[in-house]
């Protein structure tokens, strides 16, 4: 089985120590692309320099993470707008709204979004969306700007079905990760209703691990769970579900 992780952060300080070794993990579990997702420029050179050192395993996007819209927004776009000029990038992300924690910058965060979005148009790149509380504003800004240029993936995605057949109408995929292992996040009576072909695989490591690990630091390695489970919820053997998120992946970022 082969795996692309379409949305981990590998390059941020919680791998110091093990980074090698954990990449070495993947690969040794089929996770053979992973795909990096900006934050911002605090982290750049960081992202770069991974996806320099292991080009045919790491792949950068650049965006601004909506965390990371505060008063300098607009220097942020700058830097990310001129790194997305000089080409080799697989996407725009991470954008998207997070109503979660900080409500102050709630409309720079849609300023960013639409002017993030209109970069994957102009660039023609899919996009890697966060929508942390706010599944629904993001929906209706994709719907809004959707003029059969937008295609992308909804990281994370933790709405109902509703939103899933939403999301997958404006042409997006649906990120699935460590979530659906929860107990009770209830993802996996959503996507009961939703067919694979709809459905990429993300870790979003260091973060949401799947169970057994949950609470701990996330990785590549661990999509095998995700898998697991997929192929429960399908009545469908692990080799099948593995092989047609990777299919969707790779057909979307084009690699």
């Amino acid at each position: 089985m082969t795996h692309v992780d379409t949305h981990t952060h590998l390059y941020v300080e919680e791998f110091d120590s093990d980074r090698e070794l954990m990449l070495e993990r993947a690969v040794k579990e089929g996770v053979t692309k992973m795909l990096l997702p900006a934050i911002d420029s605090g982290s750049h050179e960081r992202l770069l320099g991974l996806s320099a050192g292991h080009p045919e395993n790491c792949l950068p996007m650049m965006g601004l993470h909506p965390c990371s819209v505060k008063e300098n927004f607009r220097e942020e776009l700058k830097i990310a707008r001129e790194y997305l000029e000089k080409g080799g990038f697989v996407g725009v992300g991470e954008m998207g709204l997070d109503f979660y924690w900080d409500r102050s910058f709630d409309d720079q965060q849609y300023q960013a979004l639409r002017e993030q979005l209109e970069w994957a148009i102009h660039f023609d790149l899919p996009f890697s969306m966060h929508t942390r509380n706010a599944t629904e504003e993001c929906l209706a800004v994709v719907k809004e700007m959707q003029k059969g240029k937008l295609k992308g993936v909804f990281h994370c995605f933790s709405g109902d079905e509703r939103q899933a057949k939403m999301a997958i109408d404006l042409g997006c995929k649906l990120g699935i990760g460590g979530v659906l292992t929860f107990k009770n996040s209830g993802l996996d009576k959503v996507l009961a209703a939703i067919a694979p072909e709809h459905l990429v695989l993300e870790t979003d490591a260091p973060y949401l691990a799947p169970v057994p690990f949950r609470g701990k630091r996330n990785e590549p390695a661990y999509l095998k769970y995700v898998v697991e489970k997929l192929a429960l919820i399908y009545a469908m053997p692990e080799m099948e579900i593995a092989a047609i998120c990777t299919a969707n992946a790779k057909n979307l970022f084009g690699i």
